[in-house]
Order: C-alpha cells, then sequence, then structure tokens
C-alpha cells in the first residue's frame, strides 16, 4: 500500500507537470498570433514610409533640376544681350569692346561695358620700323598698354644658324646700322607664353639710299594735288556761304540777266523776220507787174 501510495502523487506531479508545459505552449502561439498583425502594421508603416521618403527626394530633385534650369536661362539671355566688338588687330594682341545691348542707362539700345583684350594668331610676319634714319633705327614689339605688363623677348636672326637672344627685354629696340643687314624679332610673352611674334629687316646706308633713290618720286606731286584740292574746295565754300547770305542781290542779278537775254532773243527773232520778209518781197513784184502786163495787153 505504501508504494502505490507513493507512485500515486508521483504520476498526479507528472501530469501536472505536462498540462502546465501545454498551456505554456498554447500561451505562447496565442502571443504570437496576437503580435503578428502588429508587425505586419510595422512592416507596412516603414514600406509606406520609404516610399514617401522616395517621392520626397524624387520631388526635391525635380525642384532643384528645376531650379538650376531658371538659373541656366537668365545666364544664356545675359550671355545674348552682350556683343563683342572686333579686335583692333589681325595678329598678335589686341583689344575689343564688351558691348551690352539691352539694359543700358538712359534708354540706349548699346553701350560700352567694358574693354578687355584679344587674341590672334601668333605670326605677324614682317613689320616696318617705328622710325628711321640713315644712321640707326627704332623696332616695336606687339603690345597693348600697359607696356609692362608683357615680357619681351628680342632675337638676332641669322642664315643657317641659331637666333641671338640679346639682353635688351623692353618693347623698343634701338638699332644701328651696319654693313651688313641684319634681322631681329621680337617675342610678346604673357605668362611664359608667346602671344605675338613679329620680324624686322633693318638695311644697310647703302640700300636705304638705294631704295630711296629707286622709289618714285610722287610725294611732290601727291603734295600739290592734295593742296589744290584744298584750296578749290575752300573756295567753293566761300562762294556757296556769300550765295546764301547775298541771295537777294543774287536773285536780281539773275533777273536782270535773264530779262536782258530774252530781249535779245526778241530782237533777234525781229530781225530775222525782217530779213526774211525782205526776201520774200523781190519775188512777189514780178509777179504783180507780170499780173498787170497781161490785163493790159487784154
Amino acid at each position: 500500500m505504501s508504494a502505490g501510495g507513493a507512485g500515486c502523487p508521483a504520476a498526479l506531479l507528472l501530469v501536472g507537470w505536462l498540462l502546465l508545459a501545454g498551456l505554456q505552449a498554447s500561451c505562447g502561439s496565442n502571443v504570437t498570433a496576437v503580435q503578428d498583425p502588429g508587425v505586419a502594421h510595422s512592416e507596412a508603416s516603414e514600406s509606406e514610409s520609404e516610399s514617401e521618403s522616395e517621392s520626397e527626394s524624387e520631388a526635391a530633385e525635380s525642384e532643384s533640376d528645376s531650379e538650376s534650369e531658371a538659373a541656366e536661362i537668365p545666364n544664356k539671355t545675359i550671355v545674348k544681350e552682350v556683343e563683342f566688338g572686333m579686335c583692333t588687330v589681325t595678329c598678335g594682341v589686341g583689344i575689343r569692346e564688351v558691348i551690352l545691348t539691352n539694359g543700358c542707362p538712359g534708354g540706349e539700345s548699346k553701350c560700352v561695358v567694358r574693354v578687355e583684350e584679344c587674341y590672334g594668331p601668333v605670326d605677324c610676319g614682317w613689320g616696318q620700323p617705328i622710325s628711321e634714319s640713315l644712321e640707326s633705327v627704332r623696332l616695336a614689339c606687339v603690345h597693348v598698354a600697359p607696356e609692362n605688363r608683357f615680357k619681351y623677348m628680342w632675337k638676332l636672326l641669322k642664315p643657317d644658324q641659331q637666333p641671338v637672344i640679346l639682353a635688351n627685354d623692353s618693347a623698343v629696340l634701338e638699332v644701328q646700322r651696319d654693313v651688313h643687314p641684319m634681322a631681329f624679332e621680337c617675342e610678346t610673352l604673357d605668362n611664359g607664353e608667346t602671344v605675338a611674334s613679329i620680324k624686322f629687316t633693318v638695311y644697310t646706308i647703302n640700300e636705304l639710299q638705294m631704295k630711296r633713290s629707286g622709289r618714285p618720286d610722287t610725294d611732290a606731286v601727291l603734295v600739290f594735288v592734295l593742296t589744290v584740292g584744298v584750296i578749290i574746295c575752300i573756295f567753293v565754300i566761300f562762294v556757296l556761304i556769300f550765295i546764301i547770305i547775298n541771295w537777294a542781290a543774287v536773285k536780281s542779278f539773275w533777273g536782270a540777266k535773264a530779262s536782258t537775254t530774252e530781249i535779245h532773243s526778241e530782237m533777234s527773232s525781229v530781225r530775222y523776220k525782217d530779213s526774211t520778209s525782205l526776201d520774200q518781197s523781190p519775188t512777189e513784184i514780178p509777179g504783180h507787174e507780170d499780173d498787170a502786163l497781161s490785163e493790159w495787153n487784154e
């Protein structure tokens, strides 16, 4: 009996433990079942927030694109409203005007905003000296004001040899004539880059004299023609001024002259008629005499 009584409580404990384990399992499944809708709702809210953030980012990108386009349009219109004038040189460095075609003060159609540098081809070929005499020649590099803005490199050119770089670094070079002709080159440098290059030929005294003597002497003729033309123009201007000032006298003078011409023309026409009548009268008289004789004979 004691053994059977001891086994019953143990069996009861085992059954109770199994029931408790089953209840815990069922409660856990219920809890998970209850929590699943919340998890799904949180996942749905997260997906909606992600979609909203993506749409907001796309809207922000579209707004930034539209703002950039709106910012580009005024820049384009500003570029269209600015024109550039002609460059003052065909080679090397020069200046040009920047002209505004809209928004000028005073309602003007165009106005100059500023003046800026412009560049052409580097090689300017062979140039002419700025001044020369029988003893010396003054040569100038290609430059714009201010003169010290650029650096200058003078070279003495020799045939079949490397050019000799001279110590002079100014824009103007004065050279004394030699017994042989010489060739020089000047390079204009801007920040170490050559922007213009020009060459010069310095002739000897004999060559210069031969060129001057062989040149046709047209200077005197040109000066004479220009002087005569200027004198004639001044005379015509003074005549026109005199006519304008004394218009009444000139008009009466021309009127009297015109009336005198008409009187002379009328007198000449009368004389012509008289002469024609005198020429015709002798021919008509014999005709009348013949008629009278014929009547008398009858």
